[in-house]
């Protein structure tokens, strides 16, 4: 690994782009210390503890929500329009369908309509967000406009268009930065950003588990117990990121043997159809926490200080239980499992997989071309997905059921949703690293 770092460094054009990334992710992480200006805003952090909608956010932002930051919404937005244009692609709208099969051209026009939807589900959740922590007394629009907006008047309003402007403006250069990281840098940009967000807090939240484990008051005995949990915890977490790595990278592959070859080709020779443990990566796990908040969502903007908001509020917690069960934390289980097929069945279409291989006049060794092809396909990828759906609801769990079996962990929010972004985004950036350091690598030796 660090013989691939070193080689990385040592190309100028790889280098500048590394370089060029992290300077990109210093301004972000810089914007995320600026708070919204005019906005008073105290305990932030227990609404957000007790809002699983607003966690997610704030996940997706690195935490720029704790501090009603300018990148409080983070890309969050844009992600969300990127699915929903993903799902309306498939067969729902034809003419976004369409644009899909024109190439370079109908991307361009994709990801402007992504943007443009991004921008209305932005305004939409910066509402839902004021009108969220305003109800529970955490923000306070008093010191806007010098003073002389005061809540409870009609111009109240003009507090939430001026929050809201600033937030999608937070929003817009927040994609500008993951534009010029995609171009000009290394990797995704829109991950890149995630990415260096959550990363950011992954320090404090050691912290924070150290300083529960090994109480600054405690001597002897007590201190030694403290450091070999807290070690025992490193020992865990190390033990999930190899887990998660494993799940992120295996492989099933399924060979695959040309009409022309005879039989006896060598396995070393013969093509492979790689079907990924997970190909969902954890876009099952966004769609589940999605649906499961939908109805606390559409109930804050209702009324959020109803008893029924509190209620449903309540039903639909991942931390709460019902007559002792967790409901709540078994439907969000099931859903992951349940998207992960979804998703699995979009990106691997067995019926046109077994079309393509008919048309290039290639075949499973063993196995008949058409509908036993399909068959053969579809029953591999379900046992496959089976397995990367049950391993992904474990890891996505792990945050809300470590705290539950071991209450001294309550500050310790590894694992879940973050640990899975940014496994997959730095097995990216790596595999992309070395691409570039091969590609340089392959013009040096042929010129």
């Amino acid at each position: 690994m660090f013989t691939k770092f070193i080689d990385a460094f040592k190309n100028k054009d790889v280098r500048g782009r590394i370089l060029f990334t992290l300077g990109i992710l210093f301004i972000y992480v810089i914007g995320l210390l600026i708070t919204v200006p005019g906005v008073n805003s105290a305990d932030i952090n227990g609404v957000i503890a007790e809002n699983d909608l607003l966690g997610v956010m704030n996940l997706l932002s690195g935490g720029a929500l704790d501090q009603f930051s300018i990148f409080a919404l983070g890309v969050s937005p844009y992600i969300t329009a990127s699915i929903i244009i993903q799902l309306l692609q498939l067969g729902v709208l034809p003419a976004l369908q369409e644009l899909g099969e024109q190439g370079e051209a109908g991307r361009r026009k994709i990801n402007d309509i992504t943007r443009y939807l991004g921008l209305l589900l932005g305004a939409v959740q910066a509402y839902g967000i004021i009108v969220t922590l305003q109800s529970r007394g955490v923000v306070d629009f008093s010191l806007m406009f010098g003073g002389k907006l005061v809540e409870g008047t009609n111009r109240l309003w003009l507090g939430y268009v001026y929050v809201i402007a600033i937030l999608l403006a937070g929003t817009m250069f927040t994609l500008w930065l993951s534009d010029q990281i995609t171009t000009k840098g290394i990797g995704n940009g829109v991950s890149m950003i995630i990415f260096a967000g959550i990363i950011k807090g992954i320090p404090s939240n050691f912290s924070q588990v150290y300083n529960v484990l090994v109480p600054v008051a405690s001597t002897g005995g007590e201190f030694f117990n403290g450091i070999l949990k807290f070690l025992a915890y490193c020992i865990y977490a190390l033990a999930i990121i190899i887990f998660v790595i494993f799940i992120e990278t295996a492989v099933r592959k399924i060979p695959i043997q040309q009409s022309k070859q005879t039989l006896s080709q060598s396995n070393a020779n013969m093509n492979f159809l790689p079907i990924k443990l997970n190909p969902g990566g954890v876009i099952p796990v966004i769609f589940a926490q999605a649906v499961l908040t939908a109805p606390v969502t559409i109930m804050g903007f209702i009324n959020p200080n109803s008893a029924a908001y509190t209620k449903v509020q309540h039903i639909f917690s991942l931390t709460e239980t019902i007559n002792g069960w967790p409901v709540a934390l078994i439907v969000y289980l099931v859903l992951i499992i349940l998207f992960s097929f979804m998703y699995a069945h979009i990106q691997i279409d067995p019926e046109k997989l077994s079309e393509n291989l008919q048309k290039q006049n290639s075949y499973i060794p063993g196995i008949r071309t058409g509908s036993e092809t399909r068959n053969y396909l579809s029953r591999v990828l379900n046992r496959v997905t089976f397995t990367g759906a049950f391993a992904l609801a474990f890891v996505a769990a792990l945050p809300i059921i470590v705290p539950l079996i071991f209450p001294v962990l309550r500050a310790s929010s590894f694992g879940g949703t973050g640990l899975i972004i940014v496994v997959g985004v730095a097995l990216e950036t790596m595999s992309q690293i070395e691409g570039y350091v091969a590609e340089k690598n392959y013009k040096q030796f042929t010129f």
